[in-house]
């Protein structure tokens, strides 16, 4: 007998709409339970099937949607089809940018859900974030090898997502070889920039920031600029690139600012034009505050702050701080880059936060670019969470 998960009356709105997720409060019943991961048929009340998922007891996403064809079957070719079809999706972007990394599957967006897979170099560095994927792990890597026999396998399914899922967390190679400490990835015209794809952030870079790199270097000739949350120092290369007088990193990682540091050197720009600082940034922005500083252009890059939608108030009095500390920083005319990777923070909010951090600051601005994440992080039109990374460029008066 097929597993089956039944939705309770008028529940299948969404799925009719395509979105791939099925909550918890969704289901009325499941029929012939499968194990953690296992495929499961979801229909609607009435018995007319919608779709083919994961079954995922212990998440409040209860199923994630692998096919709305009721014949198609989840096994190795289907992973071959959907992860060729991604490639195919981001040639131009590979062919037009000079680009040596980039995310290959963005999980929902690209219809295989929970499933990162991002490539840099000749390294395949696969991140797990659902119990679906993990049941199917076999089958993704067997795909991989079918369709990247050149390239290594490396696993970060470290991210405390998982555990929302049942998971344990885990990485390490899975084919191939191991990846050295430190691999060099070019992106934007020829920029280099040096990446630790074993324990460095996100599967080793943030590679939905491309774009928004290279749109600060428009900003910056003969200006005095602060990055903070700096990281490796991505922001700070283009910066240099784009004439800075100075560049001042801050991050509370020494490990990730000696990367900054051989970045600089890679890219034969001029270290004696930075700043290094190893401090949490909300104390150094306030100590700046105190101490009177102006900056003409600052970078504003935090990491995520809100995990979940119950963490979503703490994180906006986080934004909100972080901002009115660097409005009041601001030199007049200077441009503020700030962004947010918060999932459950939408654009709007995250504009009302900012305005408000500058009410409070005694500043006004005007915003003369939103920002989101690269293109090979793309939104899938019926699934609008995809859009996580926003970003705004203020001009403060």
């Amino acid at each position: 007998m097929n597993s089956k998960l039944i939705l309770n009356p008028d529940r299948d709105k969404s799925v009719r709409r395509l979105h791939p997720w099925i909550f918890s409060k969704a289901v009325g019943k499941v029929v012939n339970p499968p194990a953690n991961g296992d495929d499961i048929e979801i229909y609607a009340d009435d018995g007319s099937f919608l779709a083919r998922g994961s079954y995922s007891p212990n998440s409040q996403i209860r199923s994630r949607i692998w096919t709305f064809d009721q014949n198609e079957k989840i096994d190795r070719n289907f992973f071959i089809s959907r992860i060729r079809k991604a490639a195919e999706r981001r040639q131009t972007l590979l062919e037009e940018n000079q680009l040596s990394a980039l995310r290959l599957v963005d999980a929902e967006s690209d219809y295989l859900p929970g499933l990162i897979i991002d490539k840099y170099n000749e390294f395949l560095v696969l991140q797990v974030q659902s119990a679906g994927c993990e049941f199917h792990l076999k089958d993704i890597t067997e795909a991989l090898k079918e369709l990247y026999p050149e390239c290594s396998i490396y696993e970060r399914s470290d991210a405390a997502v998982r555990t929302k899922e049942g998971l344990e967390l885990r990485k390490g190679v899975i084919s191939g070889s191991e990846p050295p400490e430190e691999i060099t990835i070019t992106e934007n015209g020829g920029i280099k920039i040096l990446v630790n794809i074993r324990d460095g952030h996100k599967t080793g870079y943030y590679l939905d920031q491309r774009d928004n790199r290279r749109f600060l270097e428009r900003y910056c000739r003969n200006k005095k600029v602060l990055n903070c949350f700096s990281y490796t120092g991505g922001f700070c290369l283009y910066a240099l690139k784009g004439k800075a007088s100075s560049v001042t990193n801050v991050d509370v990682s020494q490990p990730a600012l000696d990367i900054a540091k051989k970045n600089i050197v890679l890219n034969h720009l001029d270290p004696g034009r930075v700043r290094f600082i190893r401090e949490d940034v909300f104390n150094f922005l306030r100590r700046e505050k105190k101490e009177g500083k102006q900056y003409d252009v600052i970078v504003l890059d935090p990491p995520k702050f809100a995990e979940s939608r119950s963490q979503l108030d703490r994180a906006c009095r986080g934004y909100k701080d972080i901002n009115m500390t660097a409005a009041s920083l601001l030199s007049p005319g200077g441009y503020l880059l700030t962004f947010s990777c918060s999932g459950h923070m939408t654009p709007d909010l995250f504009q009302k936060v900012v305005a408000d951090a500058f009410l409070d600051a005694g500043r006004k601005g005007s915003i003369v670019q939103y920002l989101h994440q690269a293109e090979d992080h793309p939104v899938a039109l019926p699934y609008p969470e995809a859009l996580y990374l926003k970003g705004l460029v203020i001009r403060a008066d």
